[in-house]
């Protein structure tokens, strides 16, 4: 790479977190890392049941039916977790230059999520079972 190329790539990085401001009261500091951990626990969640739907529930008469229905949990949990962390990053970043907190949109990100595994699941369900 040349050297502009290099500087460019230098500006578009962020500045690490400790270089930025002050530092914040430690109460918000933690509150902020208790909110990141609790939506990577959710994530850690939707992982582990989209698994469990691709190995453990019984076969569909759908094609690959376990698989459209745990896919989609396992994707999302890594989603959100890569969502939670740039979270966190951005509250860190705002509360050490004393600006607002940042919109959050994880909880429409995990809502949306959820909504569509289960249609997906209702739908697969519905086509694959006998009566």
């Amino acid at each position: 790479m040349n050297e502009l190329g290099c500087s460019i790539a230098m500006l578009k990085r962020k500045p690490p977190i400790q270089s930025l401001g002050s530092e914040p009261d430690p109460r918000f500091s933690y509150a902020n890392e208790r909110t990141f951990l609790a939506w990577n626990r959710t994530a850690l969640a939707l992982v582990a049941a989209g698994l469990a739907a691709t190995s453990l529930l019984p076969p569909f008469n759908v094609p690959g039916g376990r698989r459209l229905i745990g896919v989609p949990l396992i994707v999302l949990g890594a989603v959100l977790a890569a969502a939670s962390y740039r979270r966190w990053d951005a509250n860190e970043r705002a509360m050490r230059l004393g600006q607002p907190l940042p919109p959050s949109h994880l909880g429409g990100i995990l809502a949306a999520g959820i909504a569509l595994a289960a249609l997906i699941a209702a739908i697969v369900a519905l086509l694959g079972t006998e009566t």
